[in-house]
């Protein structure tokens, strides 16, 4: 089975999403999977569950209100972020199960530098020591999935205060950088891809 990798940069959130949604409508049975690496300029999205006072004060940063599932969350340059459009019906997997692939590639991935990560089933994403350091959302539409996971590298944490993280008032977040690892955005998404590509062709 073959999946398309795709390395985009620097992208608008906007720009992006409606890229993933094209990409999902215009799909047939017979398109080829795609991973898309990117990183956003600075942007707060809403998921399709938000409730508005999660978002404390946007300031500056724009707010987007994405269709993807989960509460607010912020992405910024330095922030790893792979979308994963992939026909989970062709693949046999649920979203639960999809779900539980994306954190365990962060996971793992983790663990390849020593750091212990878990995830919490009442509360999806990656957490150390308390702290969420990964993200997920997801919309599924014609059984393929698009969204995915953001995994905070080396960046500036700072617009998380503005927000109720994930929905949860006091949830502390972290990144890699602060957790003495030195990475760039491209190094960081080569195990996690590979981690998620095993395990949705197992």
């Amino acid at each position: 089975m073959h999946i398309t990798i795709r390395n985009l940069g620097l992208q608008h959130y906007e720009t992006t999403w409606q890229a993933m949604q094209q990409f999902t409508l215009d799909r047939t049975g017979e398109t080829i999977d795609e991973i898309w690496i990117v990183e956003h300029f600075p942007v707060y999205t809403l998921g399709l569950n938000s409730k508005p006072e999660h978002l404390l004060d946007a300031g500056a940063i724009p707010v987007i209100h994405s269709d993807r599932g989960g509460q607010v969350t912020y992405h910024g340059p330095g922030q790893l972020v792979i979308y994963t459009l992939l026909d989970i019906k062709r693949l046999k997997i649920g979203v639960r199960q999809l779900v539980t692939i994306l954190e365990q590639a962060m996971i793992s991935t983790l663990a390849g530098y020593g750091i212990a990560a878990f995830a919490r089933p009442d509360a999806p994403g990656v957490y150390v020591e308390g702290k969420k350091i990964g993200s997920i959302g997801m919309r599924i539409k014609k059984n393929c999935s698009y969204h995915g996971l953001s995994f905070n590298n080396q960046m500036d944490l700072s617009p998380f205060d503005s927000i109720n993280t994930c929905g949860y008032p006091g949830l502390e977040v972290t990144q890699l950088a602060d957790l003495g690892v030195t990475l760039n955005n491209s190094e960081l998404a080569m195990p996690v891809i590979q981690a998620i590509t095993t395990a949705i062709q197992q």
